[in-house]
């Protein structure tokens, strides 16, 4: 777990936004090994030397019906970049997605990564540019959680 947590660390710094990883390792205990897991993790090695990893979880498509995975993490060390390490993690997810009959692999990458986004093009990985993300966390999950929805 001290690795995992580690890693989500290093992404958050890549990412600018060290400062929002509040998570601990028994928090990542527990999603990844506890009564009702909800994610899994792969770590890939280079000459047995921690690389990078990959953390994902089941996602459901009502339009195709089926399973899907999300990847929520995908992170390399610098000194692996550009080593095929990244290529392997996501053939493994595909393969995963592929051997649970799962219709879909997705994800997604900030609008100034380039490497990333340009990494992703290369795979053939469509950008769904009529998308918009959305989350609800801290007091505003709070808010709606208790019925407190403005009228628009």
């Amino acid at each position: 777990m001290a690795l995992l947590l580690q890693f989500v660390r290093e992404l958050a710094e890549y990412e600018r936004a060290a400062e929002r990883v509040i998570g601990t390792e028994t928090m990542l205990a527990d999603a990844l090994f506890g009564d009702r897991p909800s994610a899994e993790a792969v770590i890939a090695e280079v000459a047995d030397e921690p690389a990078g990893f990959a953390l994902f979880f089941t996602t459901f498509s009502t339009w195709l019906c089926q399973p899907g995975i999300y990847l929520e993490d995908l992170y390399v060390r610098p000194e692996h970049r550009r080593g095929g390490v990244g290529r392997q993690l996501l053939a493994h997810l595909a393969q995963l997605t592929v051997e649970r009959e799962c219709g879909r692999l997705e994800w997604a990458a900030l609008t100034w990564n380039t490497p990333a986004l340009d990494f992703y093009a290369a795979l053939g990985a469509e950008r769904l540019e009529e998308w918009a993300a959305h989350r609800l966390e801290g007091p505003a999950l709070k808010r709606v959680a208790a019925g407190l929805i403005p009228e628009r």
